[in-house]
């Protein structure tokens, strides 16, 4: 069978793929509950809409899609709607990372100036006041494993002068790193954990620098078409804006369209002349794309006869890795390598089996893999500001209680 034919029957096959709730273990009533309770954040005019899946040995059990992708033109939220799913697109440049360390091009421990020189040099902040910052050589330059655990001292975000990157996408990656590399650092490598998106984005071209491709084509190459990922990319085609969902706001006790203000810019312009490719957050994809990458780490690296890593390296992102440091967004979990990882079953958490790991988004998305369970599930909703997390942990409860 010539390729390009077996790997339109992959995304054929997963996308014709119906709910089997059943041969899923999965109780066909709780998860009919899901987009009933979806339904009243919408109608109580909190979201404008949430598409939704619970997948368990591998097998998908419900799919569903609630309120609207275009609230003022009244478009239906589809299951197959296109969201930009900000943060989530961290574990991908990740696993980027961790396919060019099985190639032997790079190495984890590898300080990032090794392939980036422009980090030479990088000084890090000593001490601060109101008025004035001191400058020290750091104890050692940062490395690839600071940069996918977040603790390099990188900053959150971009610098002055190119403070709107994020929302203007107006730079190359390559000039924006630059720019990133000559920040000082807030902390010792390894001290501290501080969530980084200047952290994320160099990993990215770090991706760029050893494998010879811009980091949206090697995505495109390297992990969406193996995985029959038909929906997803950074800069949206022509032929696909007519599915990506809207971001609003809650605001004032009502939903607002949101603008430019926010990251990516105006959804209703679909990135149009951007040039910044976001490692830490372009990511636009769909429910059933993100259940063949998240199927892809459940089965250990491989997925509908596609490998892209070893079960050590899957092992290896998964696991703990900042020790003691406080770290992650969420009661009782830590960080692996890019992804979020449960430490112990707290809080919010509580339904979640030690060891889950997923990620967030900026717009309320989420998605996590439970291995105990042999589970996945996705959220998708685009919420720029307001109730989210409501209508998110009330799906994560949900879909772990439908378990059999």
């Amino acid at each position: 069978m010539k390729r390009p034919l077996f790997l339109a029957l992959i995304a054929f096959s997963l996308f014709a793929a119906q709910p089997d709730p059943k041969k899923a273990g999965l109780d066909p009533q709780q998860l009919a509950k899901i987009p009933a309770r979806m339904k009243e954040f919408v109608d109580r005019g909190e979201l404008s809409g949430a598409v939704t899946l619970v997948a368990r040995h591998g097998v998908l059990g419900s799919l569903d899609a609630v309120g609207w992708q275009n609230v003022e033109e009244k478009k239906p939220m589809r299951v197959d709607t296109v969201f930009q799913v900000m943060s989530m697109t961290k574990p991908f440049t990740g696993v980027g990372i961790m396919m060019l360390v099985e190639e032997g091009r790079l190495r984890i421990t590898d300080p990032v100036e090794k392939h980036l020189p422009e980090f030479r040099g990088q000084m890090v902040i000593e001490s601060r006041t109101a008025d004035t910052r001191v400058l020290a050589k750091p104890s050692r330059p940062i490395t690839i494993f600071d940069l996918m655990t977040h603790t390099s001292g990188m900053s959150g975000g971009p610098p002055e002068g190119i403070k709107d990157v994020l929302q203007k996408m107006d730079l190359p990656l390559a000039q924006a790193v630059a720019i990133y590399s000559q920040q000082p650092l807030d902390f010792e490598p390894g001290t501290k954990w501080q969530y980084s998106n200047t952290g994320l984005a160099t990993l990215g071209r770090i991706i760029e620098a050893a494998s010879g491709q811009p980091y949206e084509k090697f995505l495109e190459n390297r992990i969406f078409r193996p995985l029959g990922m038909k929906d997803s990319f950074i800069f949206p085609p022509q032929d696909k804006l007519s599915r990506v969902a809207m971001v609003y706001k809650f605001e004032d006790g009502k939903l607002q369209r949101s603008g430019s203000e926010i990251l990516g810019g105006d959804p209703a312009t679909f990135r149009k002349g951007a040039r910044y490719s976001g490692p830490e957050y372009a990511l636009c994809t769909t429910a059933q794309d993100l259940f063949a990458f998240y199927q892809m780490m459940l089965n250990g690296g491989a997925y509908n006869g596609q490998r892209l890593l070893s079960r050590a390296s899957v092992d290896a992102m998964t696991k703990v890795h900042t020790g003691n440091l406080k770290a992650g967004h969420n009661p009782g979990t830590a960080f692996g390598l890019t992804w979020e990882v449960v430490k112990d079953s707290v809080g919010l958490f509580g339904l979640l089996s030690q060891d889950t790991f997923g990620h967030g988004g900026a717009f309320g998305t989420h998605g996590w893999i439970d291995r105990a369970k042999d589970l996945v599930g996705v959220f998708l909703i685009q919420s720029a500001r307001g109730p989210a997390n409501d209508a998110k942990y009330a799906f994560m409860a949900m879909a772990n209680a439908a378990v059999e």
